[in-house]
């Protein structure tokens, strides 16, 4: 990737976390003013980036366009929107739906709880491929070679006493993921969040995404978490047949 590229992207990075002066920019990426000023100046022509009175800049509506398209080239989403819509409205729990891109697990559809207490998670985030359930259901479904390459790459970043911390822990796991045919994230990306997700398959039976539950302690205890798992099932099933895998094919 040139320089350039690479230069506009991180920009583009940096102002999705907020918005920034040129200034802190500059300092951010590490490259002086005129150059930052000049790649702002061509984002802004393609309304990548918006400057407002204070000369601060933003993420520009330019991006809401592309973010659209980019949602609508999911397939997927669109097949497993009225599922998901419902699971949400039965469990009142937040409901995520996650695919595999470029090495990451990526959220491509959230529904929010309907309880106060809600989860800091947005579509377009990754998330953590060694502690959150629709990871480990993602990379579960890996062939055995891909799957250990992905996880000795992993960074076993620790975010609670239950964070898995070693490839071996997380291999183990993902066997046991693939076995059953679901997984579980016990307090181990948030403390405070107990989660279960289950694959959804195309016709060829390949994973292509998967769904969760995700549910704070202070609205259910993890065991009644667990007793949400059968209506996540049949929610996946359904999605998983109007994707074209064979009902008598079943969920492996």
């Amino acid at each position: 990737m040139s320089q350039t590229v690479t230069r506009a992207l991180r920009l583009l990075a940096e102002l999705g976390e907020g918005e920034r002066s040129l200034d802190q920019l500059a300092e951010l990426i590490g490259v002086h003013k005129t150059t930052v000023l000049r790649l702002l100046q061509s984002l802004e022509e393609e309304r990548f980036v918006h400057r407002d009175a204070q000369y601060r800049y933003h993420l520009g509506a330019g991006l809401f366009a592309l973010s659209s398209l980019a949602l609508e080239q999911r397939s997927i989403r669109r097949t497993a929107a009225p599922h998901l819509a419902e699971l949400n409205a039965a469990t009142g729990q937040t409901v995520h739906l996650a695919a595999y891109e470029g090495g990451e697990a990526v959220y491509i559809d959230k529904y929010d709880s309907r309880h106060p207490v809600r989860m800091y998670s947005r579509i377009g985030l990754r998330a953590a491929l060694h502690n959150t359930a629709v990871a480990k259901v993602l990379l579960a479904d890996l062939p055995p070679g891909e799957r250990r390459r992905v996880v000795d790459r992993i960074e076993f970043t620790v975010h609670t006493p239950n964070t898995l911390t070693s490839p071996q822990a997380l291999l183990a796991e993902l066997e046991q993921v693939a076995a059953q045919g679901w997984a579980q994230d016990h307090a181990e990306h948030e403390s405070f969040i107990n989660c279960v997700a289950a694959p959804i398959r195309d016709a060829s039976g390949r994973v292509v995404a998967a769904a969760s539950i995700s549910v704070p302690d202070v609205v259910l205890p993890y065991e009644q978490v667990l007793d949400l798992l059968p209506q996540l099932l049949a929610c996946t099933r359904a999605i998983s047949t109007d994707a074209g895998l064979p009902v008598r094919g079943g969920l492996h």
